[in-house]
Order: structure tokens, then C-alpha cells, then sequence
């Protein structure tokens, strides 16, 4: 990547560049100020302060009981490390859902105490009017479709989404809507390639993947999964970059050895 690349802005009409002459685009998870630094000086051009935090820092089984304060502490630390991404919080649930004014007021808080650059919202026509206030508002926007773990609860699994043909058509046609509403972006989550594919050619706003293929403009995974701090977890569409988990242990053990022989600090680590 050029210099100029690292150093400019990335905006959402940016990202509407980057789909129309075919470059793809980068996007992961980051939740604290230290991870998002590291991650935007890498180049990264989209950084996602997910609501994945409920699973990969406060330790809970689904993404539900993150609080909208939860992800606006989240929001503001990732916003003040980085100078060039694009920062895109996520709405959690309970802040948008049914409640279009509701969701203008979760959104406006976000953007305000945060500093970020969007928010991302779950679902299709069934949150059309929020989508619509918040866009209304000045507001860049990012739907989510396919798996949206919000919803776990209604449907009991994590399974691949949109296999059959009523669904698949569903999530096309609210792919299609989004995009019409305004939405800068849409993330299609666990689908067949395929659809995700048929989608990303149908409208002119990236399309992001995660288990949806390569047919589409770019790519997420939650970094901590991804850098393999987090083992347990091993979908088809995961591909870890490194065993974090077994080097942050080993690490870990070797410190406790060297306190307790006695070995740490040695002469040269003191004053």
C-alpha cells in the first residue's frame, strides 16, 4: 500500500471508490485503544467496535446484554487511536429495535460521546423506520444481514442463514431496501457465497463478508478469534493468523517461573 494510502482519510464515499474499481476492502474488530492503534497504523480500513466485546471481553454466551454505555466506553476508546480508518460502532440490542425514535436518540449518543464515524444496525424491513430517522439525522449508516447473533434467541442456532430459496429471496430484498434507505455499507454474515455474490452485484454500496464468500467487496472477522486469542471458536469461514492464545500462555508461564526462581527482575531491571 502507497503512503498515501495509510495517511488519507477513509470515509464512507471513500469505500464507495474502493468497490467501484475493485479493491477490496479490510475490516476488523477492535474494542480497546491499544488493539485499534495497532490495527489502524497496519492499514486496516474499517474498524468494527462490535457488540462481539459481550463475547470476547465480558464473557458472556451471546451478544444481547451489551448495553448501549457498554458499547459508547467501547466506542471511545477504539475512536481516539485511530487517524485513518473508518470507525463503525455497533447499535446493541434494545437500543433500535421498534422504537425509531429510540434509535435516532441511541445513535445520536454514540456519535456524540464516541466520536466514530457510523453505526451498525441488525436486520431488514423490520427496522427500515430506524434505519430511515438515523440517516435522517446526518448519520452514515451500516446494515447487517444473514446471521445477526442480536436475534439468537429466535433462532437457536448459528447455522448458515438464507440456504432456502424464501429466505435467501428475503435477505435480497432487504439487501436491496438498505441500500435504497441509504445505507453507506451492509455486512452479510454466515450465508452461502453464492447469494452473498448475487447481492453484491445488485447494488452499488460494499457489501462486507464474514462466512459469505469472496464474492463480495470485502472482508471481517473479530480479531480475537482471528490473531487466535480465542481458540474456542473455529467456523470453516475463520482462518487465525496467529496462536496468540498459546504464546500469551506460555509467556505467562515463564514469568510466573522466572518471580517465583527468583530470576526476575535481575540486576539490570533494577534502579
Amino acid at each position: 500500500m502507497s503512503t498515501e494510502g495509510k495517511t488519507r482519510a477513509v470515509t464512507t464515499y471513500r469505500l464507495a471508490e474502493m468497490k467501484a474499481r475493485g479493491e477490496k476492502i479490510s475490516m476488523l474488530t477492535a474494542y480497546d485503544y491499544t488493539m485499534a492503534g495497532i490495527m489502524d497504523a497496519a492499514g486496516i480500513d474499517v474498524i468494527l467496535v462490535g457488540d462481539s466485546a459481550a463475547n470476547v471481553i465480558a464473557g458472556y454466551k451471546t451478544t444481547v446484554p451489551m448495553t448501549l454505555n457498554d458499547m459508547i466506553y467501547h466506542g471511545k476508546a477504539v475512536a481516539r487511536a485511530v487517524e485513518r480508518a473508518l470507525v463503525v460502532v455497533d447499535l446493541p440490542f434494545g437500543s433500535y429495535q421498534g422504537n425509531s425514535k429510540e434509535a435516532l436518540n441511541s445513535a445520536i449518543r454514540i456519535m456524540k460521546e464516541t466520536e466514530a464515524d457510523a453505526v451498525k444496525l441488525e436486520g431488514g424491513a423490520e427496522i427500515i423506520d430506524s434505519v430511515q430517522r438515523i440517516l435522517c439525522a446526518g448519520i452514515p449508516v451500516m446494515g447487517h444481514l444473514g446471521l445477526t447473533p442480536q436475534s439468537i434467541n429466535k433462532y437457536g442456532t448459528y447455522a448458515v442463514r438464507a440456504k432456502e430459496a424464501a429466505e435467501a429471496e428475503k435477505l435480497y430484498s432487504d439487501a436491496l431496501l438498505l441500500a435504497e434507505t441509504g445505507c453507506f455499507g451492509i455486512v452479510l454474515e454466515k450465508i452461502p457465497a453464492a447469494l452473498a455474490g448475487r447481492v453484491a452485484a445488485a447494488v452499488k454500496i460494499p457489501i462486507i463478508g464474514i462466512g459469505a464468500g469472496g464474492q463480495v467487496d470485502g472482508q471481517v472477522l473479530v480479531s480475537y478469534d482471528m490473531l487466535g486469542i480465542n481458540n474456542g471458536f473455529s467456523p470453516r469461514f475463520l482462518r487465525r493468523y496467529l496462536n496468540l492464545h498459546e504464546q500469551i500462555t506460555a509467556a505467562v508461564e515463564q514469568y510466573r517461573e522466572d518471580v517465583k526462581s527468583g530470576d526476575f527482575p535481575n540486576g539490570s531491571e533494577q534502579y
